[in-house]
């Protein structure tokens, strides 16, 4: 039964859900798991409660998935796989586009979804529905363009090479970007031919089914995509101990990264790894202050700074500092901080108390470095998970927070004394995410595209991600890519073809 119809409002469990007619959701939906192309809740699974971060109270309860059920969901794979992967490269491509199309239709709903149960603003909470509908849009033109090549020998014979899907893919996805994580983990393998299980967080769960339910809405067998639940380690240890699973994907942090891939390791599963950053934005003294200040300070505060690319350590040339400083501070006071559902907020609560705690704990260790507190650094009101847009400058490199991703809604602004320090600044962490430069300078601009160790480098600009180019990371921020045409390459192996 499908959990979202189209052309038609539908009410299960005295819960308004969705349909054609533009009302918003009441009530947060039901949560299940999506096995075999099954609804599966109750029925006395253990289960945990979704809490609302802007208002600490619960608002869903979610089932986990026992052992026959992962057992079920991974045979299911392995039949969806065979299915999935005969299907025709234009058919598939259809589906997905329809899939699409269904995302477009609900993001509204799932947005609103995305905002109780994340925290962020209902505009970037819609926005990052119609980011994974562009996604999982763009893979669908991908399916047909899966092109190996020949190689021309001698006497004619040839060596043709061709790409074929991995097999079952195992996806893990954090709760900062609960659609956008969850289309990753799903599109590139559905593009490339193979079956997918995802485990959405179990913060943000009903994100992660609605995208879901909308791969199977369009038509992509239930075998062939597949969403569980369960503890973390438990799910994670049982997926990847199959040997029914050929490939690991995960976005989330650098330890539980390192962890999975050892599990992986030990049946030779391939894996793509999106770990944590720090983000270094080196401002030179011949840019735009004014605009680098209006868009980085956005940059640095949206989703609250629970973003892996975020921009968190400025590395500002020293004879610019004081004005740039100054009209940071500026920005940052203005920000309006609050429910994500109310008209006019640019920054919803962190998504749980982990989160402000430890964001607290970095920024009082900072100061007792000698790290000066600018603004902010304080927790707001009782009641969810808010907390002032902090700024902190001077700060040693010894401090912790100069070393382990904040994560969270506070910026350090430090003075450099130029192109080599600020270089070699940016180079210092094992991390290799996102950075980001602003200079007028052709030829700097050439150096530091060769000489920044990212996986990925904005330059004039506060963007990282589009639905066609590579996503990912080096050093310890992870290997393997998401998005473009590399996303769909990593679930795929090579077969070289020699004929005589």
């Amino acid at each position: 039964m499908a959990m979202f119809p189209q052309n038609r409002l539908k009410r299960r469990g005295g819960m308004r859900i969705w349909g054609d007619t533009g009302d918003y959701m009441t009530d947060y939906p039901d949560l299940h798991l999506l096995i075999d192309g099954e609804q599966l809740s109750g029925d006395g699974r253990t289960s945990e409660e979704v809490i609302n971060p802007a208002t600490e109270e619960v608002i869903g309860t979610l089932p986990h998935a026992t052992a026959n059920d992962l057992d079920r969901a991974l045979e299911a794979a392995q039949r969806g796989f065979h299915e999935w992967r005969k299907t025709p490269a234009d058919k598939r491509a259809a589906i997905l586009t329809k899939a699409a199309a269904l995302l477009r239709e609900r993001a509204d709903d799932i947005g609103e979804i995305l905002t109780r149960e994340q925290g962020k603003p209902l505009a970037d909470g819609r926005g990052e529905v119609a980011y994974s509908a562009a996604l999982i849009e763009f893979y669908a033109g991908e399916c047909k363009r899966l092109y190996g090549r020949t190689l021309v020998r001698p006497e004619g014979s040839r060596v043709e090479v061709q790409y074929h899907p991995v097999g079952p893919v195992a996806g893990f996805a954090p709760w900062n970007f609960p659609a956008i994580n969850v289309m990753r983990k799903i599109g590139g393998p559905l593009a490339a031919g193979c079956s997918v299980i995802v485990k959405p967080s179990e913060e943000t769960p009903a994100s992660g089914i609605a995208l879901v339910q909308a791969m199977l809405d369009a038509g992509v067998p239930g075998g062939a995509v597949q969403c569980v639940f369960g503890v973390p380690s438990d799910v994670s240890e049982h997926l990847l101990g199959s040997p029914i699973i050929r490939k690991l994907t995960f976005t989330g942090s650098t330890p539980v990264g390192k962890h999975l891939a050892k599990l992986a390791a030990e049946d030779l599963k391939i894996a793509t790894m999106e770990l944590g950053g720090h983000g270094p934005v080196m401002v030179f003294s011949d840019s735009d202050i004014d605009k680098v200040l209006d868009v980085m300070c956005d940059g640095a505060y949206r989703n609250a700074g629970q973003v892996c690319v975020s921009p968190t350590r400025f590395l500002i040339e020293e004879n610019v500092f004081e004005r740039f400083r100054d009209g940071f501070v500026s920005r940052a006071e203005k920000i309006t901080v609050g429910n994500g559902m109310d008209k006019g907020i640019k920054m919803g609560p962190m998504a749980n108390s982990r989160g402000l705690d430890n964001i607290q704990r970095l920024i009082a260790e900072a100061q007792e470095r000698g790290g000066k507190l600018l603004s902010g650094g304080e927790r707001i009101g009782n009641q969810g998970f808010f907390h002032q847009p902090s700024v902190l400058s001077e700060v040693p490199i010894d401090a912790e927070i100069m070393n382990e991703e904040p994560f969270g809604p506070v910026a350090i602004l430090n003075p450099m004394a130029g192109e080599d320090a600020m270089i070699e600044e940016a180079n210092r962490l094992p991390y290799g995410l996102a950075a980001y430069a602003w200079t007028q300078d052709a030829a700097r601009r050439r150096r530091l595209a060769a000489e920044v160790e990212a996986g990925m480098l904005a330059i004039n600009i506060s963007s990282v991600s589009t639905v066609d180019a590579p996503f990912g990371g080096v050093k310890w921020s992870g290997y393997g890519s998401e998005d473009g045409l590399e996303g769909v390459k990593a679930c795929m192996v090579i077969k070289a073809v020699h004929e005589g």
